[in-house]
């Protein structure tokens, strides 16, 4: 009965390596489509963010992710110097920039994503 237990553990373990390249495949597959689906459009929405943030120049109008809106009075390395109101300029991260307006388009709460 010794034997018969050996054959058994050995006609198994081809079976067990085949089961693991079994697994791969669709863990490949389904990582691929999670990529393609996800990863990269994330990817190529953050660039085309970081350029438009690098273009930004005085006199443009932005919406920044904390909902300030503002007018860019000057442009620095990291920040930008907006003009928040007549004669109130405060200091904010270029990061912070969430999308330009448009000369004569309106902001709303719908539009600032």
């Amino acid at each position: 009965m010794n034997a018969g237990m050996m054959m058994m553990a050995q006609a198994a373990a081809p079976q067990g390596v085949m089961g693991m390249g079994g697994m791969l495949i669709p863990m490949v597959l389904v990582f691929g489509i999670f990529y393609f689906m996800m990863i990269r459009p994330q990817q190529r929405k953050e660039k085309d963010r970081l350029r438009m943030i690098s273009e930004l120049r005085a006199g443009q109008k932005v919406i920044f992710a904390g909902g300030l809106i503002g007018t860019i009075t000057e442009a620095r390395d990291a920040t930008f110097l907006v003009e928040i109101a007549p004669r109130v300029s405060v200091e904010v991260a270029r990061a912070a920039v969430s999308r330009v307006l448009k000369d004569g388009e309106a902001a709303t709460l719908d539009e600032a994503k």
